[in-house]
């Protein structure tokens, strides 16, 4: 009898692949056209280089600015391009703000929290979570108290290396990620409490897991890859160990709150849930606290941390630019006070390197998935509502028809001809549109604030030749992860 299990569960399986193929051929027929889809794997064979976001580049050079691709079972449009990315990120905002499926955090957010949630619950707390963050200063003058009083924490720890090598990795991550914990958690940690070492070692951690290929093929065949062993096993692992340090502060916040006086995001959060107890179609709810809280922190810490070991290598490499910007620092500012924001507008081509480090780094170059809140007529297609999206950010910060020189890593793109700062319409390293990320207006103040306050005070020096430098990203998924490295930090 076994023979017959088996040729039925043959047919069985037949019947299911045409099925699919039937489905995604009638799904194709209001979709742009794309290569074409075997059944179950998808455009699997199609994106089996080393990261998913050359696979899809290369794509778009052979199907254009817009095109389908099937991750597994799952149709995803694909956008490439400014004008195409621009045109559907800030030109149609409401039409694509929902957000997309993304297994590697949906499969812990289950939907929940500020950055994975969809219609009028992400409505609700974004607008929420802005005015919370601008009351405890986001993009003011209060924050940047607290940025300068935690760069002088770094500050100090650099200058305990001597000039001797060492990875700047763990000290950025710490440093930066004591910055909105302060928003969040109301205070810093010091560099050696075990929370702060615990938050940043996982954030690390999943950040590299997630851009790598375990991370892109675990966003493909999710339900397949929770039964098979992998590195991919870690996040859930490390997510668990996040959310339980999180419930931790949480309740040590419960036990003190004064509602009277809030002191932080977490406590202003409670006090909502509080007052929406009794009404059943409330949002604020533990959970939705607990999934905001990581993704404020997991976001705060990366996308900066990642950045700043971008532009260590970037000014490794090109000395001439990191002298210039010292030398407009000294004149700005001199050696007798710490650059502050008030300086920015005099320091142009420091701005100028800043922006390029974020366009040509490109640390997030496919953009957390968008998902469309309507049915969309989109350059002569009509897409449903529902469907997935992929921008490619990457082919928008190296588009040739915006920058003069994309494959070269040139302040110019950011200066004109009087040396006068002017922002690119193509600058998007955090997202556009509807889904511009939340903390954005710190991240640029961070940057600034770091990179003029160590350049001012250390020369970054490689332990090789400026031209043995590689800026070739260690992995590239959810982020381009820089290769390890070690660099001296001598005094000026």
């Amino acid at each position: 009898m076994d023979w017959i299990g088996t040729g039925l569960l043959l047919l069985l399986l037949g019947i299911t692949c045409l099925l699919l193929a039937k489905a995604a051929h009638k799904t194709k027929g209001r979709l742009p056209p794309g290569p074409r889809p075997l059944p179950l794997l998808g455009n699997l064979l199609q994106l089996r280089s080393r990261d998913m976001v050359t696979s899809l580049t290369k794509l778009s050079q052979e199907y254009g600015s817009m095109f389908t691709v099937h991750l597994g079972t799952r149709p995803v449009v694909v956008l490439s391009g400014y004008d195409t990315v621009k045109e559907a990120l800030v030109d149609k905002a409401e039409e694509f703000s929902g957000r997309g499926e993304y297994p590697v955090f949906y499969d812990f957010t289950k939907g929940n929290g500020i950055a994975f949630s969809n219609g009028e619950k992400w409505k609700v707390l974004r607008r929420f979570s802005i005015q919370i963050l601008r009351n405890f200063g986001m993009g003011k003058k209060s924050l940047e108290e607290r940025i300068l009083e935690e760069e002088a924490f770094l500050l100090e720890e650099l200058k305990k290396t001597e000039g001797a090598p060492f990875d700047p990795t763990f000290v950025l991550s710490r440093s930066v990620s004591n910055i909105i914990c302060s928003v969040v958690f109301g205070s810093r940690f010091d560099y050696e409490d075990e929370r702060l070492l615990k938050l940043v070692h996982l954030i690390n951690e999943n950040f590299k897991i997630m851009s790598s290929p375990w991370g892109e093929i675990y966003n493909i065949f999710p339900g397949l890859l929770q039964w098979i062993p992998g590195p991919h096993r870690s996040l859930f692992q490390n997510y668990g160990s996040m959310k339980t340090l999180i419930d931790r502060i949480i309740h040590e916040h419960q036990i003190n709150l004064d509602s009277t006086s809030p002191s932080d995001f977490i406590d202003c959060f409670l006090i909502k849930m509080a007052e929406e107890a009794k009404s059943p179609d409330s949002y604020f709810h533990m959970e939705t606290l607990v999934k905001t809280t990581f993704i404020l922190i997991f976001g705060g810490t990366e996308t900066v941390g990642t950045t700043l070991r971008h532009s260590f290598l970037l000014l490794m490499k090109y000395p001439q630019i990191q002298a210039r910007v010292q030398a407009e620092i000294d004149s700005v500012v001199g050696r007798g006070r710490r650059p502050t924001l008030d300086d920015r507008s005099s320091m142009p081509y420091t701005d100028a390197v800043i922006h390029e480090v974020q366009r040509f780094a490109d640390i997030i170059p496919m953009n957390l998935p968008h998902r469309l809140t309507r049915d969309t007529l989109f350059r002569g297609f009509l897409l449903p509502k529902g469907t997935d999206i992929i921008t490619l950010l990457n082919t928008v910060h190296y588009d040739p028809s915006q920058f003069k020189t994309p494959n070269e890593f040139n302040p110019a793109h950011f200066l004109d001809s009087k040396e006068e700062f002017k922002k690119s319409p193509a600058f998007m390293p955090f997202s556009a549109g509807r889904r511009l990320c939340l903390g954005e207006p710190l991240a640029r103040m961070e940057l600034f604030l770091y990179l003029t306050g160590i350049l001012q005070n250390f020369t970054l020096q490689p332990l090789c030749s400026p031209e043995e430098i590689d800026l070739t990203p260690l992995s590239s998924g959810l982020g381009n992860v820089p290769r390890p490295f070690q660099l001296r930090m001598v005094p000026r």
